[in-house]
């Protein structure tokens, strides 16, 4: 996966300029935009910043991280470092010290994650956010004719997509896509309120930690 969003970086955003979810993602930065304003975010998985973006100018600080440095320098060149510190670590060793954050957000990361890591991924986020923290997660759903076809699912449950580079080379790339009961269930243990949202072509996770 790491090598794979290294090599896609120059690329990334394209998939962004998809004509019929322009609606859509117009909503969600809007939405965004606002989520999380006056808080001190941990952003996961924050690729080339595209959603920092949205976060940063409303945001009391950010911090910002991902595991390729191909995809941090886009970003570092995107967004104004005044609010912003970008780092480059494991999401499932986040580098933050316990209870640091009242935010959490995450884009498009939920659906790379193995079916048995979900557990073990958010107990290490929880451990950097404090109590009562607010925690956002958006992706993608699966829409017939817009997605990516699945090519392969595994013993686990996981499913793969084939994806192509400009370069002409083709990855093989993890991508879920979890039910709205699904969902709920991974945070209910850890969380004093939930609520699941959809758009046409996207989902999105929002809950309270516990206090």
């Amino acid at each position: 996966m790491h090598d794979y969003y290294s090599a896609r970086a120059a690329e990334y955003d394209r998939i962004y300029l998809k004509p019929e979810r322009q609606p859509n993602l117009r909503e969600m930065e809007t939405w965004i935009s606002r989520a999380f304003e006056g808080r001190s975010v941990l952003e996961i998985a924050c690729g080339t910043g595209y959603w920092t973006q949205f976060l940063a100018p409303r945001a009391a600080r950010v911090v910002a991280l991902d595991a390729a440095e191909e995809t941090l320098k886009i970003a570092r060149g995107r967004v104004p470092p005044e609010k912003v510190e970008f780092v480059q670590g494991d999401a499932y060793a986040i580098p933050a010290a316990r209870g640091s954050f009242d935010a959490a957000f995450a884009g498009f990361w939920w659906s790379h994650i193995p079916l048995n890591r979900v557990e073990r991924f958010l107990s290490g986020l929880h451990q950097a956010l404090k109590p009562g923290a607010t925690v956002v997660f958006i992706d993608n759903r699966f829409v017939e004719g817009s997605s990516t076809p699945v090519s392969e699912q595994d013993a686990d449950g996981n499913t793969y997509q084939t994806r192509a580079l400009s370069d002409g080379t083709t990855h093989r790339v993890l991508k879920n896509f979890p039910s709205r009961a699904e969902l709920l269930k991974a945070v209910r243990r850890d969380s004093q309120s939930a609520a699941y949202r959809e758009w046409d072509y996207f989902w999105a996770l929002e809950y309270t930690l516990a206090v």
